[in-house]
Parts: structure tokens; C-alpha cells; sequence
């Protein structure tokens, strides 16, 4: 049975079961609620998620363990003299592909075609088992529900206990990803310091992973240096935000306290939109219009100017999160409670005066939230790095070279033909590790200044 077809009947039975509930409350209440604890929709409530939540669970984890189990019976199928000395993920990825039909550049063999059409067959009878259980778990806890339901039934008190955990369970789900995003990037990247050691790779001044892939080199010797890579990234994002944090600030700033209506009803849609533009249509308008003007400005300065350049990528970049810090900034000062400002102009005090030395200092929290948000969108862009400003691992704090950044190099090394254990492919994990801490870094600090400069309004 598929899962599609599964869930339909869940579903459908979901639906039931909060009709059976509600009507089975009003004919106890005999068609008045002043008998009932619970109003009856609470009552159908309570069935319909005893109906639904259970057999969803029993499905996701079927799913999750669905995959392994499966690749576990096969792989014990297998003779011993096909699987010795093969790659047990290699050889089972291979049947799969024969199982679902797709085209191989081997020839199959009889062994594989025996395994794939046992996958097959595992798969139909996981999939008919997982579906009549959920469908009859569905039925039973529908029925013992329905069941339950009497005059006296806390059927309110029992179903907002249902959605509480269910707002845990999806706080714990959060806080996991979390946890696993950090453990896959910590799991291989001790894989790559156990060939790199920590102090070549966040010390180094050089970055050339292709180099360290040659049999006669020692990776360790400075070619994974994270130094070009954090400061081009440093130097591009702090472009981007001195373009962006003026810009948008003043613009929030003219749309909450001096434009009327009409022009801010009009100009904050437009300017949102720039949030909208993919990132490759950026990359386009630096690379093509953007890098060639600072170009031939700079080379009539009598300066030397890279065809890719940071201060390209920067430009560009900042005018990309300008929306970001503009909507927020908006938001943020728009909250400030009118009455400072009117307490500040009925004192004398000019408009300026009022924006500067009362709404900006009570928002103060807020935009510096707003821009850590944006640092950090800055620091993760990845396509108009690799458009305007280059993949040259150089380390120079001249904005007008070519650069890159830690993300290009993560793109970089996770494409091409070279092992997936090699130093090359792991530096990867040892990047975005880098970039984590780099970010998380920025959030606590941001979150210390909010906090010393948090005030409140009441």
C-alpha cells in the first residue's frame, strides 16, 4: 500500500472521527452544551487527534527505519562470494539502481537481479505492513476515543494537553537539528584535522587544496590555510554592509517617520522586492556591470584594479540585503511607542533630535539585531562571490583584488572526482565548522550588546 494512499485514509478517518466525536457530545449533552464539561468541538478535537497523531508517528519512524532495514536483509541475502571485497553502500546503491529500472554501464548479474527483485518485493511487503498497521492503529484509538467521551470528559483539558506536546515536540525537533547539524560537521571535520592539524588549517596562510591532492605532497604543509578565506570573506561582507546599513537604515527611517502614507505604502513593496532577485541575477549585474566600471574608474585613477574584485562583490552584495536590514529596521522602529516622540517634541526638541536621541536608542536592540541578521547573510552568500569577485585564495586586505570566500570553497572542493575520505572533500566540513563558529560567534556577541543596551518601555 503507498504511503500517499495511507495517509488518504488516515485523513479520511481523521475527518470521521471529529464528526463522531462532535455528534456523540451533543447527544450526551442531548443537544445542549450546559451539560458538557467541554464544548463538543473540543470533543471532536480530541478523537480526530487521537485518530491522526499516533498513526503519523508509526509511519515516520516505519520511514526512517524502513531504508536500513531493507539494505540489511538484502545485503544478508547476498552469497558471500559476491559481496567479498565490495563496498557494501557501492554494491547496495547498484541494486537499487537495478530495482528501479535505471540504466547501468555494467552488465547485471544474476545475483544482482535476484537482490534487486527481493528489494522490490521487501519494499511492497514493508510498505503493505506499515500501511495496515497505521490504518488499524488509526481505527482503534479512533474507536477507544469516541468511547471515552462522557458529560463529565476534560475533553478541552486533554486536547490542549495534545497540542502542548506537540509544540514540544516540535521545540525538541528544532533544538535536534541543531545538534545534528553540528555533530555531521564535527564528525568529519576530526576526520580532516586528523590529517590537517587545527593549527596549519586555522593559522595557514595558504589555501590550495587541489595541490594536496598529489601522491608526493603532505597535505599538512600550509595548503589548507583558513586565513585567505576568513579575510575575503571579512572584506567582502564589511562592503556589503557599509553599503546596506546606511542605506537601509535611512530609508526605514524616511518610511516610519517622514513619508506619507501613500509614498510608503508604495516604496517598502519596492524595495522588498530586492530580496526577491535571485542571487545569480545579482552575480550577472556584478560581474558584467558592476566590476567593469570600478574597473575602468579605478585604472583612470592611475590604480590597479582586478577584472574581479571584492569591492564588485561587496557592492553588490550590499544592495542584495539592503531589504533585510530595511524591513526589519522598519519594523523595529516602528515599535517604538509614539509617545516618546511626543513627550520629545512637546520638550522642544527638533524631529532630528527626537529620531536621534529617542526612537534610535530604544530601537537600539532591534536594529543591531538586524544587522548581525544581516552580517550573517552577507558572510553565507555564495554566487556572487564566484561571479564578481573570483576564486583566488588571496590573502590582501586591498578590496580592489580578487578574493573568495569560505563558502565558494566549500562549493569548490565538494565538486570533482576525488574521494569523498580525501583532505580535499573534508576541508569542507572543516569550513563550515569555521563558518558556524564564525557566525555563532557574531550572534552571542550581538546578543550581548542587546542585552547591555536593552531597555524598557513600558
Amino acid at each position: 500500500m503507498p504511503v500517499s494512499l495511507t495517509l488518504a485514509v488516515i485523513f479520511a478517518l481523521t475527518a470521521i472521527g471529529f464528526l463522531s466525536g462532535l455528534r456523540r457530545a451533543w447527544s450526551i449533552g442531548q443537544g445542549s452544551r450546559r451539560d458538557l464539561h467541554s464544548l463538543p468541538v473540543y470533543h471532536g478535537w480530541w478523537v480526530a487527534l487521537c485518530t491522526l497523531l499516533p498513526a503519523v508517528i508509526l509511519i515516520l519512524m516505519a520511514v526512517i527505519i524502513k531504508y536500513p532495514l531493507i539494505d540489511a536483509l538484502v545485503w544478508a541475502d547476498l552469497p558471500d562470494s559476491y559481496t567479498e571485497g565490495r563496498n557494501r553502500a557501492v554494491t547496495l546503491s547498484r541494486i537499487d539502481a537495478v530495482a528501479a529500472g535505471i540504466e547501468t554501464r555494467q552488465a547485471v548479474t544474476a545475483e544482482e537481479q535476484a537482490a534487486a527483485d527481493r528489494m522490490l518485493g521487501l519494499h511492497n511487503l514493508f510498505d503493505w505492513i506499515m500501511g495496515l498497521a497505521a490504518i488499524g492503529l488509526s481505527l482503534l484509538l479512533g474507536v477507544y476515543a469516541n468511547a471515552r467521551i462522557h458529560k463529565d470528559f476534560r475533553a478541552r483539558n486533554s486536547s490542549e494537553r495534545i497540542f502542548l506536546g506537540l509544540l514540544v515536540a516540535c521545540s525538541v525537533v528544532a533544538i535536534l537539528t541543531t545538534i545534528g547539524i553540528v555533530f555531521s560537521l564535527a564528525t568529519e571535520a576530526l576526520l580532516f584535522f586528523s590529517v590537517v592539524t587545527p593549527q596549519d588549517f586555522f593559522f595557514g596562510l595558504d589555501w590550495s587544496p587541489q595541490n594536496a591532492i598529489r601522491e608526493d605532497q603532505n597535505v599538512a604543509e600550509g595548503a589548507f590555510g583558513f586565513v585567505p578565506l576568513f579575510t575575503g570573506s571579512l572584506i567582502i561582507a564589511g562592503i556589503a554592509m557599509l553599503v546596506a546599513a546606511p542605506v537601509g537604515l535611512l530609508s526605514a527611517i524616511y518610511m516610519v517617520e517622514f513619508a506619507h502614507p501613500n509614498i510608503r505604502a508604495t516604496a517598502k513593496p519596492v524595495i522588498e522586492i530586492l530580496a526577491g532577485v535571485p542571487t545569480v541575477v545579482y552575480g550577472f549585474f556584478a560581474a558584467v556591470t558592476v566590476a567593469p566600471i570600478i574597473k575602468t574608474f579605478g585604472e583612470s585613477m592611475g590604480l590597479t584594479v582586478s577584472s574581479e574584485s571584492a569591492l564588485a562583490a561587496g557592492m553588490v552584495m550590499g544592495i542584495m540585503i539592503i531589504p533585510f536590514v530595511s524591513s526589519l529596521s522598519d519594523d523595529v522602529i516602528s515599535s517604538v511607542p509614539y509617545r516618546l516622540r511626543d513627550a520629545a517634541l512637546s520638550l522642544g526638541a527638533t524631529e532630528g533630535e527626537t529620531i536621534l536621541k529617542v526612537v534610535l536608542p530604544a530601537a537600539l536592540p532591534g536594529l543591531l539585531s538586524a544587522m548581525v541578521l544581516a552580517i550573517s547573510r552577507a558572510l553565507g552568500e555564495t554566487m556572487i562571490v564566484v561571479m564578481a569577485a573570483g576564486l583566488a585564495a588571496n590573502l590582501t586586505a586591498n578590496p580592489l583584488e580578487s578574493v573568495t570566500t569560505i563558502t565558494v570553497q566549500i562549493t569548490t572542493v565538494l565538486t570533482g572526482d576525488q574521494p569523498f575520505d580525501s583532505p580535499t572533500t573534508l576541508s569542507a566540513f572543516a569550513l563550515g565548522l569555521a563558518l558556524f563558529l564564525v557566525t555563532l560567534v557574531l550572534n552571542i556577541i550581538g546578543l550581548r550588546v542587546m542585552e547591555v543596551y536593552q531597555e524598557r518601555y513600558d
